[in-house]
């Protein structure tokens, strides 16, 4: 069984991402949180009625606290709430509010990070919840295909760029994709040291065009000296956010 995992944060400055512009020292409030409720270990759309997400949080009776909101962030890291969701008060110090989780989501591990403001009037993390969610579509392998890459290339007096293109595609949506890469095998047939190389789908890296249209990229650089010659199998493969991995597309490369 997955585990649903609950954070309170009572002293916690998250430094490498800020959903909001202060986030201080909890200390100096006059609030506790209590409890939350609402976190399931998994939520599963092929149940009935489990897309809807109702949160609740509980602050301790002496707790001053302004106003409190939630972020929801998918497994792919993408917020989908485009703006922080104000929870509303229902009685004193316990705060509630819903939110509707769709088929279009992602499957994957999921993390709430709950926020609150209190006698200071500044907003800051107080918790963090993590649910696994199931968007009830049964899960489809991803596809590779239509390889570009050429079959042979000559290492010449300059540096011999090879880009390489591969289409990748999944019924569960391509946010569904965690991975793209091959695996290269030196003549000798043993692996490279640089296995797993990635490919690219962001519209920066690789040589890669536009970002998030299922076409991966990656430029390959052999320098003039110090390549082995002959024949390179490239094992090409993608793996989804369930674990489960593409077909395999193989691929030999001569270098003369």
């Amino acid at each position: 069984m997955r585990k649903a995992y609950l954070l309170l944060i009572p002293l916690l400055i998250w430094g490498c991402e800020k959903t909001y512009d202060n986030l201080i020292d909890t200390s100096t409030e006059n609030y506790q949180l209590n409890s939350v409720v609402g976190i399931k270990d998994t939520i599963d759309l092929k149940t009935p009625g489990d897309s809807l997400l109702a949160l609740r949080l509980i602050f301790t009776p002496q707790s001053k606290v302004g106003k409190v909101y939630f972020d929801i962030y998918a497994s792919d890291n993408s917020r989908l709430n485009s703006s922080p969701v104000e929870m509303q008060e229902v009685t004193e110090n316990i705060f509630e509010n819903q939110f509707i989780l769709k088929r279009e989501n992602p499957i994957g591990n999921y993390t709430v990070r709950f926020s609150a403001s209190g006698n200071q009037g500044i907003t800051k993390q107080i918790a963090v919840a993590s649910f696994y969610f199931n968007n009830g579509q049964d899960n489809v392998p991803p596809v590779i295909s239509n390889l570009i890459a050429p079959d042979t290339v000559t290492i010449g007096s300059d540096t011999t760029f090879i880009q390489l293109n591969l289409d990748v595609e999944d019924a569960n949506g391509l946010s569904d994709v965690l991975s793209v890469w091959f695996d290269s095998y030196l003549p000798n047939g043993n692996p490279s040291s640089q296995n797993p190389i990635a490919l690219y789908d962001d519209g920066i890296s690789g040589g890669d065009v536009t970002a998030g249209d299922g076409k991966y990229s990656r430029i390959v650089i052999l320098p003039p000296v110090g390549v082995t010659k002959g024949t390179y199998r490239w094992e090409f493969r993608a793996r989804d956010r369930s674990g489960t991995l593409s077909n395999q597309i193989i691929h030999f490369l001569v270098v003369n």
